[in-house]
């Protein structure tokens, strides 16, 4: 994994980072490499209280907040940004006011590389609309000054549109560390959880493979 100025992480929801690139996250902060990550929202209208639930409606926000909070910790991430957008709504954003927010904190941290999901190819409508935010964003600067882009994407049809993805990182040494950033979204993967450690206690192939390994697809601008 090559040395980074700096990386920005662009999820909409509290565990987004922790499934499918913790372990890139927590090789970058291991390479001494700074890390923001900007989460959009607290996932308040998530369907998850807990297994069994441990809390309600009311109070998953902050939740939810203290997970997010604890899995950056986990990961050693020291500029987490809550952007305090509303869970399940970035579709309808502003296009411009969403871009913009997005705008100010490349220019402010200056990265190297950004983190994100591809546009269209990441299953939920946020998931597609905070992707679809980055990518204008990167679009309106200068080529000469624009950070790479790399996309994760998992829709069934992901592979046959996109190709298989041109970036694998597997990230063994540090997968500890991603299944700390997992557990602790307690209240959308603890039953969850339990099944994973008995696939892995097993070694499962396919548990293996995807706690191991995590893949990318670099966004090419037209």
């Amino acid at each position: 994994m090559e040395k980074e100025r700096h990386v920005l992480v662009v999820f909409p929801h509290p565990d987004d980072e922790a499934f499918g690139v913790s372990g890139t996250i927590a090789t970058h902060v291991q390479n001494g490499t700074p890390v923001t990550y900007a989460c959009l929202t607290l996932g308040e209208m998530g369907r998850n209280m807990g297994n069994p639930p441990f809390t309600n409606r009311e109070n998953l926000p902050k939740i939810r907040k203290a997970e997010l909070q604890e899995a950056a910790r986990a990961l050693g991430i020291q500029d987490l940004r809550m952007l305090g957008f509303r869970d399940k709504t970035i579709e309808f954003e502003d296009e411009e006011k969403l871009t913009n927010t997005i705008t100010a904190i490349i220019e402010e941290v200056n990265p190297s590389l950004i983190i994100t999901f591809y546009p269209g190819y990441s299953v939920h409508p946020d998931h597609d609309a905070t992707g679809a935010a980055v990518v204008r964003a990167v679009e309106k600067m200068p080529v000469t000054a624009r950070p790479t882009l790399h996309c994760v994407a998992f829709s069934n049809n992901c592979v046959d549109e996109l190709g298989e993805a041109d970036i694998v990182h597997n990230i063994t040494p540090v997968a500890k560390i991603k299944l700390a950033a997992i557990q602790a979204h307690r209240s959308q993967t603890e039953q969850m959880f339990v099944d994973m450690e008995e696939k892995l206690k097993n070694q499962d192939p396919q548990m293996m493979v995807w706690v191991n390994n995590e893949r990318f697809w670099t966004y090419k601008f037209a």
